[in-house]
């Protein structure tokens, strides 16, 4: 084994990215397959430590698969500042978005639930509301 290379393992622990999940990235293009031992071992180096820090801290940030497959594509093919910009301001459009639905949600939710005093009674206004064709 090459000194900067580390296994499957060691890559994991470094990154905080599950093991299958590192093997999923590998299937579906967004990790290059590394090189591999006589035994069949994985071996990753230092480039492959940074991309998948990369990949997991844009996962973090809420940017979907296909928004870190854009970016990387940048990231490989050279890329202006511009287009990553674009990119992340899409993605906050969408997150905004995903916030004010989240808030009509939490609304709705404690509209139905101040309606219900929690008793043992038949009628519940929760499951009442949960019922209606009402969209809220």
């Amino acid at each position: 084994m090459v000194e900067s290379s580390i296994g499957i393992g060691a890559l994991s622990r470094e990154t905080g990215v599950h093991i299958e999940t590192i093997r999923y990235y590998e299937r579906i293009g967004l990790m290059a397959p590394p090189p591999r031992t006589g035994g069949g071992h994985r071996l990753y180096d230092r480039d492959a430590v940074r991309r998948l820090g990369f990949l997991r801290r844009s996962r973090e940030l809420g940017f979907t698969l296909d928004e870190v497959r854009a970016l990387l594509a940048l990231m490989d093919g050279g890329f202006t500042c511009g287009q990553v910009l674009d990119l992340t301001e899409r993605h906050l459009a969408d997150v905004r978005a995903r916030i004010a639905d989240l808030q009509r949600l939490e609304a709705r939710l404690v509209e139905i639930s101040e309606g219900c005093a929690g008793g043992a009674v038949p009628e519940c206004p929760v499951v009442d509301a949960l019922w209606s064709n009402k969209a809220g």
